[in-house]
Formats: structure tokens, sequence, C-alpha cells
């Protein structure tokens, strides 16, 4: 079963990391995400830009384009991780793996229904 897990951290606190930190971050998640993948379980991953590079349509109308996220938070999707586990037991222990690489903030951990329009399952 596919799992996504998604990465909120508070705003700005990316940001103001420095390179070093960044640098030490990532090599941390690195280190879950080889175990992962030594193990088969792991999909796409995606860091996210920071929000200020975010633009939102606004349906209505007529929709329009705005800068910036579509609400404001206190904490910013980072980005997220596809995950293929057992059950969503499996998929929390994930999380909390990636958790102590990159502490603070909180992991959504959520199933993943695949939607492929037009496909037929055989």
């Amino acid at each position: 079963m596919l799992h996504t897990i998604l990465c909120y951290k508070p705003a700005g606190d990316v940001e103001a990391w420095s390179q070093e930190k960044d640098d030490a971050v990532m090599a941390a998640l690195n280190a879950v995400e080889q175990k992962l993948i030594k193990a088969k379980k792991l999909g796409p991953i995606a860091r996210l830009m920071p929000t200020a590079a975010a633009k939102t349509l606004r349906k209505g109308s007529p929709p329009t384009v705005v800068d910036g996220p579509f609400a404001e938070t206190k904490e910013h999707l980072l980005g997220f991780y596809i995950v293929d586990c057992a059950d969503a037991d499996e998929a929390i222990e994930i999380a909390r793996d990636l958790g102590r690489a990159n502490p603070g903030g909180s992991y959504e951990v959520r199933p993943v229904a695949l939607f492929r329009p037009g496909v037929v399952e055989t």
C-alpha cells in the first residue's frame, strides 16, 4: 500500500538554516532514504521550493493568480515522500526515522489512492 509522508516545518525555519545545516539535514535524510531504497520501499521524493516562490490559482469568476501559498499557515509544506508499506504502522515508523533525521515540524502520513483516468485495471 502506498503512503505519502508530507513534511512540514514552521514558516521561515528552513530558510534561516545555514548551508552547513541544510547539508547536514540532507545527509541525515539521505541515510534514511538509502535504507528505504535498499528495502525497495521508496517512491518519488520532492523537495518544494520556499512558499515565496509559490503561485496560487484562486478559482472564481474570473480565476486569478496570486503570489504565495494557498493559505497563510504557521507551518509550510516542504516536500513529500511516497513509500510502499504493508500498512499505516510501517509508514509511521518511516516517518519517525525521517523525523529523527530532520527534527522539528511534523510529518503527515496519508494513504495514497491512485487516480488514472482512462486506465482499465485488469
